[in-house]
């Protein structure tokens, strides 16, 4: 039920006969204190994860969070399992549409203070660029932000999905994504989801 946003995860929660905006406004007024209270009380980053991001940052390589959990929430729980890690943590925020939509890209790299006229010239960044994420929702965000995407196998979705999904470059551990960083060999902008 996970993956794109509190309203949906209420809505997939909800009887299909209950699933009326009214409702899900009701049960997010319950449940959002309630998670901002316990976010983290069974949260535990992936077997690997603080090591990868440590190297990565003392590499010098920029790294954001892409969230379709909502700002203050994202905020809080990066910050308490990856203190001083990320450059940008971007969760859900009002007015702006949610991933796959690809804006929450753009907004990191003007916070990157990418200049481009034009966000369709992306592909020229393609080397020094790079989205990872564990989802069909984050392959659809780099596919529709022009970006270049990396699935992690550990995550949502399986390593047989992605593959039937036509997803070509999958790491199954945290440290394979050094190892293809070495292979392309240039220094990347980190964008990692959530």
């Amino acid at each position: 039920m996970v993956g794109n946003g509190i309203n949906n995860l209420i809505r997939r929660a909800l009887p299909e006969s209950e699933r009326t905006e009214d409702n899900i406004l009701c049960v997010r007024a319950h449940f959002v204190p309630y998670y901002n209270n316990h976010n983290c009380d069974y949260t535990r980053p992936y077997e690997g994860i603080p090591e990868l991001l440590a190297t990565l940052k003392s590499q010098g390589h920029q790294l954001a969070v892409a969230s379709n959990k909502y700002q203050a929430a994202t905020e809080k729980i990066v910050n308490h399992f990856f203190p001083d890690i990320f450059d940008v943590i971007l969760g859900e925020r009002e007015g702006i549409e949610r991933k796959p939509n690809p804006q929450i890209v753009y907004d990191i790299l003007s916070t990157f203070n990418y200049k481009l006229d034009d966000f369709s010239q992306l592909s020229s960044l393609n080397s020094q660029l790079i989205y990872v994420g564990d989802s069909l929702v984050d392959r659809d965000t780099a596919q529709n932000a022009n970006v270049p995407f990396v699935a992690c196998s550990w995550g949502f979705v399986s390593r047989n999905a992605l593959i039937e999904a036509g997803v070509t470059r999958i790491i199954d551990q945290p440290e394979d994504l050094m190892q293809y960083l070495a292979c392309v060999g240039n220094k990347v902008e980190y964008i990692t989801t959530f």
